[in-house]
């Protein structure tokens, strides 16, 4: 079953509310990082969506999943343009499991007498 999105959102919208209210900083400290981030000279709207919906994707977080699909739709990318960005979030992670597993020999052969 496919996860039921608006839900999701209002659920961690909720969660969030609560630490905010426990701890307001570390929600504020989140913020500023956002606000700071939106204020790039250097990369659009669509830009950083695109790269932000790679990282998601790299770290498996359907939260930012959710979030950033909404705001790179709404920041003009298209389905074929976030397609192509998750096509390089899936080459960086292959290519990290490659280097991951030259390491492994390496582990492997300095515990070989």
């Amino acid at each position: 079953m496919m996860l039921d999105w608006a839900a999701y959102r209002d659920q961690i919208g909720a969660s969030i509310k609560e630490m905010s209210e426990i701890n307001p900083d570390i929600v504020k400290a989140y913020a500023a990082f956002h606000h700071a981030n939106s204020n790039s000279k250097h990369l659009d709207a669509k830009t950083r969506e695109l790269i932000a919906l790679g990282v998601a994707v790299s770290l498996r977080c359907d939260g930012c999943i959710n979030a950033h699909t909404d705001a790179a739709i709404k920041a003009g990318a298209s389905k074929d343009e976030i397609v192509d960005a998750l096509g390089v979030a899936i080459m960086v992670n292959a290519g990290a499991a490659l280097v991951y597993s030259a390491r492994t020999l390496d582990a492997y052969e300095s515990k070989i007498p």
